[in-house]
């Protein structure tokens, strides 16, 4: 089922904004967007809910014009086990 992603200053989230599904944290400094932290609620793990955050989180970075840093350890496997992530990666 596809979930909207909401988006609001310094946060992508899906569901509610005070209880969300999940939620991707980044802040934006100097070209980059730096992916702090994903978390996906314990019931809702293994839906693909937080690669679907990344996904949003790479093609808010190419629109922008960013490279982003994934701080974040899953943001950070998921954009190097996706090749054509690479290339918002920051190197």
């Amino acid at each position: 089922m596809e979930q909207t992603i909401q988006q609001k200053k310094g946060k992508l989230f899906i569901g509610d904004e005070e209880q969300p599904k999940a939620q991707l944290l980044f802040e934006e400094k100097e070209n980059t967007m730096v992916i702090t932290s994903t978390v996906v609620a314990p019931s809702e793990r293994g839906q693909g809910l937080g690669t679907d955050l990344i996904d949003f989180a790479v093609n808010y970075a190419r629109k922008h014009k960013l490279k982003i840093d994934p701080v974040c350890s899953f943001a950070q496997g998921v954009i190097q086990n996706t090749p054509e992530y690479e290339v918002v990666l920051k190197k």
